[in-house]
């Protein structure tokens, strides 16, 4: 009949994230399912699905394409996972709250993803992925991207625009370069 429709998941954008994050650094599919906390099935399916998706490259082994998932992140991602702030936990600091985006927005809200080992009370974020918060205490790079996109999900136009610039300066040009 026709081509099944392809629907990202948000697996797919932690691994694409975690996948930038580690740079340069060379890596296996069993690798990040353990980083993640995840099989290596899931790790294999997502990757094609990212390659399907237009933000790794369709035919080479793993490249970003990074205009890409910079377009989808800043613009995209709001709309297909949109997010609540909602009650009062305790948990791991995201969006404006993390250290990423802490001295240059001051508020008195905090936003946190449930976490029983946080140290920080505020509102609760769901977080992309369960295993998110755990992956991101691994992994300074893949916490700042999540926070960054949290911020976008949930935050004012100001914290958009600074989340959109921080985006771009370590996805395009920075150091998570691969």
């Amino acid at each position: 009949m026709g081509q099944k429709q392809i629907v990202l998941s948000p697996l797919d954008i932690l691994i694409l994230l975690k996948v930038i994050s580690l740079g340069k650094q060379e890596w296996l599919q069993v690798d990040l399912a353990k980083a993640l906390g995840i099989s290596q099935s899931e790790v294999s399916k997502s990757l094609n699905r990212l390659k399907k998706s237009w933000l790794l490259a369709p035919n080479a082994s793993i490249v970003v394409m990074r205009e890409n998932v910079l377009e989808f992140l800043c613009y995209g991602i709001k709309y297909i996972f949109p997010q609540l702030p909602g009650s009062i936990v305790r948990g791991m600091p995201t969006a404006h709250s993390a250290p990423i985006l802490r001295s240059e927005i001051l508020s008195n809200e905090n936003y946190v993803w449930p976490y029983a080992r946080g140290q920080v009370r505020g509102q609760s974020i769901t977080p992309l992925y369960p295993t998110a918060p755990k992956a991101s205490i691994e992994d300074r790079k893949l916490y700042e991207l999540l926070a960054l996109i949290d911020a976008i999900r949930i935050g004012n136009a100001r914290e958009k625009e600074l989340s959109h610039k921080k985006l771009r300066s370590r996805i395009i040009h920075g150091e998570y370069h691969n």
